[in-house]
């Protein structure tokens, strides 16, 4: 698949931003990395970036030192749910990213793969099951409908949050309760899926100002064989295949869900789709990114460098349009 190429050019106007990374999630000391990579990253492309944590000090500080722009480097319900977007918004502080109603769809997965589904995108066979029905009902009896409904293996995930935090494959009937049991540590609903045996890839999408684009698909290859936290997050466990290694055609195929999975929820400026590959080609929807990591082993910067572009000057034209919507 060719990649139609982009105007990533961020202008000549020297813009201050504030990164905002950190908060208080399990996903805190990985936002912090993604946000010291933006930082650094801006600070090449020649703008004048801050680093600030999601805290007391935010509004007063922001206050103090208005920014032209805001990133948003948050991971977990701090910076994908919506909330700390809407209250960028009563402050009118423009930031880079999705508003906040479509943050919180897409933040929920059950509801994001209905809305997703809708527009005629493949996605796998769930159950959301919050852990009030699973204890109410007897944890047995519902699993035992789990499995006769959607079989063997299964995906077991919360239902929301991200770096895939609680995320584990389940092969044999008696690993089940277990499982569900250490979801609920990460949040109140679990996502049951059916298991699709394929390729993992990741695509990116950015909106530069002429319409939502896919960059060239990442496949992810774990040596567990599961994308699960510490793989993603432990150099060496998992090879990164940019553009992934598929034919041209499931790779337009890729690109088009993530498109059409950007444009349904309602995002802007950037997102980055998870789809798995059957052994038949056949692409389906696993959930979608607002906040894309951007740590070292993060896919958006990847799929960002084999467009050929620079993450720096991606992200510059993301803030230059974000503060041009003040």
């Amino acid at each position: 698949m060719t990649t139609q190429p982009v105007d990533t050019d961020p202008g000549t106007d020297l813009l201050r931003a504030v990164v905002l990374a950190g908060g208080l999630t399990f996903e805190r000391e990985v936002s912090l990395s993604s946000g010291t990579q933006v930082v650094e990253a801006l600070l090449r492309a020649g703008l004048d970036a801050e680093l600030r944590d999601a805290d007391a000090d935010l509004l007063p500080g922001l206050a103090a030192a208005p920014a032209d722009a805001v990133f948003i480097a948050l991971h977990g319900s701090t910076g994908e749910d919506g909330a700390v977007r809407a209250v960028l918004d009563l402050a009118g502080i423009p930031y880079v990213g999705s508003p906040a109603a479509a943050c919180r769809l897409a933040w929920d997965k059950p509801a994001a793969k209905s809305v997703v589904r809708s527009a005629g995108v493949t996605t796998p066979d769930w159950v959301a099951l919050p852990h009030s029905t699973f204890r109410e009902l007897g944890a047995g009896a519902v699993l035992d409908l789990i499995v006769a409904r959607l079989g063997l293996p299964l995906m077991v995930k919360p239902a929301s949050g991200g770096s895939a935090l609680g995320a584990q494959k389940v092969t044999r009937v008696e690993d089940l309760p277990a499982s569900m049991v250490s979801c609920f540590a990460y949040g109140d609903t679990v996502l049951v899926e059916r298991f699709v045996d394929g390729i993992e890839l990741a695509v990116s999408v950015v909106d530069l100002g002429e319409g939502p684009r896919a960059l060239p698909a990442v496949e992810i290859a774990p040596e567990s064989g599961v994308f699960d936290y510490t793989s993603r997050y432990t150099p060496g466990l998992t090879e990164y295949h940019t553009p992934a290694r598929v034919d041209d055609d499931v790779a337009q195929r890729a690109a088009d869900a993530a498109v059409t999975v950007h444009r349904a929820l309602g995002l802007a400026d950037l997102s980055r789709t998870d789809l798995i590959v059957d052994a038949e080609g056949a692409v389906h929807f696993l959930e979608v990114n607002v906040s894309p990591g951007l740590t070292e082993t993060s896919m958006f910067p990847m799929a960002v460098e084999a467009a050929g572009h620079r993450l720096g000057d991606v992200l510059t034209r993301l803030l230059h349009q974000a503060a041009a919507r003040r």
